[in-house]
């Protein structure tokens, strides 16, 4: 006899990450609803097949909807994701980061979800680390209200899995890019270049260029993703228990970003270097390890990640013309 696809809910879903995320359950035979308030994804990253609600993750519409799903998995990759928003605006940023979040994590208890699946960060729970690449035990000291909204998501579902029983696992995400990448966050800096190039115009460069962070290309992330929603999971109690860092383990500066991008444009118009940003981390990298133990590992170079990004960003570019 045929099972019955498992019923998979993708919050942020038609978002740069969630939507590939998404299309990747699907592929595999899953049944997969997408919650999405639009905000910043786009309807035109869903595929055919994805059963799609437009809502967001803090009404009774998301709770709603997890009642008459019954999703097995949940994978929250729903969230304000802009450091410099959370700074300006720390309600804000814990209204769709916390309470949001909670709202979702309260209908996964109510309904049984077997695992929740949580999209943190390694880009900012560890703060400016000591030890690079970063394991996952390493101290928590976010500097910024995202970075503590997305530990206290962690510490929240350890409480969960402690009382309630239910399974997660926390991913913390490096820099992430790849195709359908919008220009926001750090990792946002591949989409900006790469925009800024297609119009011969020069990259604009805060501070000196050499901090550095882990760019990861998105479909090694949705690779990560699918492992974690099947493998068996062990926890002694503690937060990084089932939590895993989904990263390359390599540091790459903005400048040298900015020469990989301008090889590939086949363009160099020049750079235009400005006052640093204050409270941006200096260098940001981490130890996947943990993660490449479970059968995990980047299969993009960066090279490769960048010019399909670039030739994406310039496809979407011309159909726009």
């Amino acid at each position: 006899m045929n099972e019955e696809p498992r019923r998979i809910l993708v919050t942020g879903g038609a978002g740069f990450i969630g939507s590939h995320v998404s299309e990747a359950y699907l592929n595999r035979g899953d049944r997969v609803w997408v919650i999405d308030d639009l905000s910043s994804g786009k309807r035109d990253n869903l595929v055919d097949g994805v059963e799609f609600v437009r809502a967001d993750v803090g009404s009774e519409t998301a709770r709603d909807l997890i009642r008459e799903v019954r999703p097995h998995v949940i994978n929250h990759h729903a969230a304000q994701i802009d450091v410099r928003v959370s700074v300006d605006d720390p309600r804000r940023d814990a209204a769709t980061n916390v309470d949001g979040f909670l709202n979702i994590t309260e209908g996964a208890r109510e309904v049984g979800t077997r695992r929740f699946i949580f999209v943190s960060s390694g880009g900012v729970v560890y703060g400016e680390p000591e030890v690079r690449p970063t394991p996952e035990r390493a101290p928590k000291l976010p500097l910024s209200p995202y970075g503590v909204t997305k530990i206290a998501g962690e510490f929240y579902l350890n409480y969960y899995r402690g009382i309630h029983g239910m399974e997660y696992v926390a991913l913390r995400y490096s820099n992430v890019y790849g195709p359908r990448q919008d220009p926001h966050g750090e990792a946002g800096v591949v989409a900006i270049f790469s925009n800024r190039l297609l119009g011969n115009e020069g990259l604009a460069i805060f501070g000196d260029g050499e901090q550095t962070r882990d760019y990861v290309f998105v479909r090694d992330v949705v690779a990560a993703n699918l492992l974690v929603s099947d493998i068996p999971l062990e926890s002694d109690g503690t937060l990084d228990a089932t939590a895993f860092n989904v990263g390359t383990g390599q540091e790459t500066s903005v400048n040298r970003l900015a020469d990989i991008l301008e090889g590939i444009a086949g363009i160099r118009p020049g750079r235009d270097y400005r006052t640093a940003r204050p409270g941006e981390l200096r260098h940001s990298c981490l130890d996947a390890r943990k993660l490449q133990s479970r059968g995990w590992s980047s299969q993009w170079s960066l090279e490769e990640g960048l010019r399909e990004t670039y030739d994406y960003i310039a496809a979407q570019a011309r159909g726009a013309e």
